[in-house]
Order: C-alpha cells, then sequence, then structure tokens
C-alpha cells in the first residue's frame, strides 16, 4: 500500500478549480494540500471537491487572501486550524487521517519585499511566525524519537534554503525568501522537530530543483528564474518510507496557471 500526499499553492481554488481536477485525475494524490485558496469557508467550493472524489475535506480560510485546505481520500480522526501572532489570518490547518498520521499544512507568510524586520511589518510577521511555529513543535520532543509519531509538514514556506533551491544564489542572498536570517530560521524549524526534508532525501542536497517561477517572467520555462518555496518534511518514524518524490513542473504551463506548481511524495503506507 502506498500513500501519496500533494502540496500545492493553488492561488484560489475557485479560479482554478479545473486545475485541481486535472491534478486529482492525472496524478491521483491521496492527500491534497492547498495554498492561498482564497476563499471563506462560506463560499468554498466543496461540492465541486466532493464530485472529484475528496469526500474529507478541511478548510480554513478568508475572503480574498491565505487560506489553507486539506482534501483527502482517507477519513480524518480529528481536525485543527491554529491561529499564530495574534493573527486570524487562515495559515495553518492540521489533520490526523485514520491510521494515526499527522499533517500540518502551511502558508508561511511571505515577507514582503524588504528584509528588514524593523523597516519591513511584513518582514517582521514572517519570522515571528516562524519562531512561534518553531517553540510549538519544540514542546513535542517528547515524540520525537517514537517510532509512533508519524508528521507530515507540508506547504509553501516561502523560504528557499540551498543554493541549489534558486536560480542565482549571488544575486538573491539580499531578496526575501532567501536571505540568511530566513533560511537560519527554517533550519531551526527544521531541527525543532528533527524533520526530514523528504524532497533532498530523495534528490540528494545539489540537484537543481524549483517549484515556483514568477508570473513577471515573459517565458518562464526559458527564462527558468524559480525558487523551490514549496515543501514536503517528514518525521524520522516516515523517513524510510520515502518511496517516491515529484515536483510537477509540467503544470506550470497549464492554462491560467499558479505560480507555483504541485509537489508531491509517495510514502509506503
Amino acid at each position: 500500500m502506498t500513500l501519496k500526499i500533494a502540496t500545492w499553492n493553488i492561488n484560489s481554488v475557485r479560479l482554478r478549480i479545473d486545475l485541481v481536477e486535472r491534478l486529482t485525475q492525472t496524478a491521483k494524490p491521496d492527500v491534497l494540500c492547498l495554498q492561498e485558496t482564497k476563499a471563506e469557508n462560506k463560499v468554498f467550493p466543496y461540492d465541486a471537491l466532493k464530485a472529484m472524489g475528496w469526500e474529507h475535506i478541511l478548510a480554513s480560510g478568508m475572503k480574498g487572501y491565505n487560506g489553507v485546505t486539506i482534501l483527502s481520500k482517507i477519513p480524518f480522526e480529528s481536525t485543527e486550524a491554529p491561529e499564530w501572532c495574534d493573527k486570524s489570518d487562515a495559515r495553518h490547518a492540521v489533520a490526523t487521517l485514520k491510521g494515526g498520521i499527522e499533517i500540518h499544512n502551511f502558508y508561511i507568510p511571505a515577507g514582503g519585499d524588504i528584509p528588514d524586520p524593523d523597516q519591513n511589518e511584513k518582514f517582521a510577521h514572517k519570522l515571528r511566525f516562524l519562531d512561534e511555529i518553531t517553540a510549538w513543535f519544540s514542546k513535542r520532543k517528547a515524540a520525537k524519537a517514537s517510532a509512533k509519531n508519524k508528521m507530515v509538514l507540508v506547504g509553501d514556506l516561502n523560504i528557499a534554503p540551498l543554493e541549489s533551491d534558486v536560480w542565482s544564489h549571488k544575486q538573491l542572498l539580499k531578496v526575501v525568501s532567501h536571505t540568511p536570517v530566513e533560511v537560519e530560521r527554517l533550519d531551526r524549524l527544521q531541527g525543532s522537530h528533527d524533520w526530514v526534508d523528504a524532497v533532498r532525501q530523495f534528490f540528494g542536497p545539489e540537484k537543481i530543483l524549483y517549484s515556483w517561477w514568477s508570473y513577471r517572467a515573459k517565458d518562464w520555462n526559458t527564462a527558468d528564474k524559480g525558487r523551490r518555496l514549496d515543501h514536503i518534511w517528514v518525521t524520522p518514524a516516515l523517513s524510510k518510507d520515502v518511496k517516491a518524490v515529484e515536483i510537477l513542473r509540467d503544470v506550470r504551463g497549464w492554462p491560467r496557471p499558479s505560480d507555483h506548481v504541485p509537489v508531491m511524495v509517495t510514502l509506503k503506507s
């Protein structure tokens, strides 16, 4: 038995509901975590998604911005939508699947344009968000080494940590998403619960990998100035079960695409 878990910043679930259906049919994930759904729960397309086979849905949304959703073909044992930084801005959804795997879907703040928390409130928010969730996971230290601690963290983390995660390490060192202060915070988050980067475990640290290409590029594919902002991490108890990882680059070329593409991991369940 296998379990396919995908993450995708959809950049409006209602606008791109046809792309969700296409991905459902072609990639056949068992769990699909979406970010930037941009839909309040009262207008969320539950019926359309259930018609695609997504019988179990956890949506945490707000009007016009943010929003995270976990779609599953496997029943939920429990669900939660934690809030951070004293804001109700729909950036974290948690679902425990029947069988015990706990999935965390995050949309970490992008951080604006200036990588200085004193000059830029959005960047300060990003750093605070990372600090708060790092502290939260650290409190669960007792469970870290347990063979039963089966957790997956996915989402648009809005940080490309490695040189091989960006088109130009040198040119992006002072650009939000690849600055040393953000990378250090992401490293701390990863260490807070001994998370394993499933994508890098599978491909290795040197392979150039991107999951996002700006809309500003006239020809994104030829320019290929991408960043790997979308991540899938697993706890050590699941790391040995990672059998395949895919970054579905071709999705960026679909009609009216998101600027992000899906990332999918296949676990032996």
